[in-house]
């Protein structure tokens, strides 16, 4: 593109927020909007600016760069929001994908947007739909949730809390997750819903080394376990059934217990370890169930 024609789509952009996808592993897949838009305004925010860099300099782009990541946001957001108040046009990225999907950003464009900024999103690459369209699952009615909790404990409480949910018909569940906890993932969503659910795992999403794994959660679970290691960042994708081996076994807890209780004359709290230990399961996981099963009657 000449210099008068850069020029000349600087001048045509309009001041506000441009939230820019960038690609997620292909430098290809950037859309020609996002390069004039990156080209055009006056600062980009980054989620880390080397990162960016790398992008700019392949489609050398002179732009300069600020670095709002999930430690600075707040602060950096004070400082562009007075900067896009008075007319300036600013570009926001994240290291890629579309920011503000489990990236930095969102503080942002509620700033901005309460400030009367205009925001302008530019659309590309996300992993969550690449993931989706391409996972052979039904895609009518889908929920994005991002990355799931990190610890064992939290993680699983999330799954049953997700299986409890009164559904008149099946959805589909998209997930982030890492590669060293992917394992312990489909370990929980088996407890949760069985190992007959069925998953679709996408990684590397748009790399050299792309990879899908569709299957039932047993065959994936056996299909990474057979690798010496995991690698890459995993998008999971998951068919929720309506009725799961995880609630219906919630709807006997209170129920058992009741029994244990009348039957050994002790109270609650030694009904559920004898029952934990009777189910090889933990006293901690049956409480929670019980608390749902009450919950959901009140």
């Amino acid at each position: 593109m000449a210099h008068e024609e850069l020029a000349s789509a600087a001048q045509n952009l309009a001041p506000g927020l441009y939230l820019v996808a960038t690609p997620i592993g292909n430098l290809s897949d950037i859309t020609l909007r996002a390069l004039d838009v990156l080209r055009g305004v006056d600062r980009i925010a980054c989620e880390d600016t080397r990162q960016t860099q790398k992008l700019l300099n392949h489609f050398s782009i002179a732009t300069p760069t600020v670095s709002c990541h999930e430690h600075n946001e707040r602060e950096r957001a004070r400082e562009l929001v007075v900067e896009l108040a008075n007319g300036a046009r600013i570009a926001l990225v994240s290291d890629a994908g579309t920011p503000a999907v489990s990236d930095p950003g969102q503080w942002l464009v509620r700033e901005a947007i309460a400030a009367g900024v205009r925001v302008i999103p530019i659309p590309g690459a996300n992993a969550a739909i690449c993931a989706l369209v391409a996972s052979g699952l039904p895609i009518a009615e889908f929920q994005f949730l991002g990355f799931l909790p990190e610890k064992t404990g939290a993680r699983r409480t999330y799954l049953e809390a997700l299986a409890a949910e009164a559904r008149e018909q099946a959805r589909t569940l998209v997930f982030y997750e890492a590669p060293h906890r992917i394992a312990e993932t489909l370990e929980d969503l088996e407890f949760v819903w069985g190992p007959e659910l069925r998953v679709a795992l996408a990684r590397e999403l748009t790399k050299i080394h792309e990879e899908f794994v569709r299957g039932t959660v047993a065959e994936a679970r056996q299909a990474l376990g057979e690798r010496e290691r995991i690698r890459g960042e995993f998008t999971l994708v998951v068919e929720a059934p309506v009725k799961t081996a995880a609630s219906s076994t919630a709807e006997k807890i209170g129920e058992r217990v009741a029994r244990i209780v009348a039957e050994n004359g002790i109270d609650e709290k030694e009904a559920l370890k004898r029952l934990a230990r009777e189910l090889d399961r933990s006293k901690s996981e049956l409480y929670r169930e019980l608390q749902r099963e009450r919950a959901s009657r009140r």
